[in-house]
């Protein structure tokens, strides 16, 4: 089977594109050497199951959504591999609202998001990504230059036209979104809420495994601090309409609950 081999790598490649990760983000979150998966891109690397599983958590698909239609034989799932995405969100069921994912930063809703997103076949939108590309820089510059109302200024900017075309879209929102009364009630009544829970030491230890210490810099007891943000703003996420557990479910059951959820009438 010489054409087995390519067809993965394609298909991996394939869908780290359309996530818009570069082979290197992919290699960190996946925790597989860059060598590696470009060896696995190119159709010479021979992936085990695990390192496959690997590369899938992170796309936010099964490991069947890997190989469909690369195997000896034609079966029904290799039949809707070769559906056009369109097709595949008839038998899907799809969504025909936007949903809206909340919660602290490393809640899990962007890989979460992006994987929702991708088994829908609508687009995602990461809330603080587009307020960073409207305001020409950092989140962190946009705090120090321009303040906190210049934020709010843009988030609702970035929500309102997410929003505004009516269509199906799953996107990701900043984590203070729901401090901000009027933005949240209005996000709540255009949108179908999820609010993505975890503990503390869940939320800080993921943050840090993605390589960002700013939690833990220039803080005696970040934990604590971190403890009482969410303690204060739990009541906030809890008018969502879903509340998902992520501590109890990983990325894969996390989406697939969304999904059951996102197929369900509105």
């Amino acid at each position: 089977m010489p054409e087995l081999l390519p067809r993965v790598g394609a298909r991996v490649r394939q869908l780290r594109e359309s996530r818009e990760l570069t082979q290197a983000e992919l290699a960190r979150r996946s925790g597989v050497s860059l060598r590696f998966l470009a060896d696995v891109e190119g159709g010479t690397g021979n992936a085990s199951l695990l390192r496959l599983a690997e590369l899938a958590l992170v796309l936010g698909v099964s490991l069947a959504e890997l190989v469909v239609d690369a195997g000896p034989v034609v079966d029904d799932l290799t039949r809707f591999g070769r559906l056009a995405p369109a097709e595949r969100r008839l038998r899907l069921g799809g969504t025909r609202v936007a949903i809206g994912l909340v919660g602290l930063r490393g809640a899990g809703k962007s890989s979460a998001g992006a994987g929702l997103a991708a088994r829908l076949g609508v687009p995602f939108v990461e809330v603080d990504a587009a307020i960073e590309a409207r305001a020409g820089m950092p989140l962190a510059e946009l705090f120090t230059d321009h303040g906190v109302a210049r934020y709010r200024e843009l988030e609702r900017e970035v929500l309102d036209a997410t929003l505004a075309t009516g269509r199906p879209v799953v996107f990701a929102a900043g984590g203070s979104l729901v401090t901000d009364t009027a933005a949240w009630a209005d996000v709540r009544r255009r949108a179908r809420t999820t609010w993505l829970r975890a503990r503390p030491e869940t939320h800080l230890r993921r943050v840090e495994s993605q390589g960002d210490h700013r939690p833990m810099r220039g803080r005696r007891d970040a934990l604590s601090e971190l403890r009482g943000l969410l303690s204060a703003r739990e009541p906030l996420y809890a008018l969502a309409d879903l509340t998902l557990d992520t501590d109890r479910l990983d990325l894969l059951e996390t989406i697939w609950a969304l999904e059951a959820w996102a197929n369900e009438p509105a």
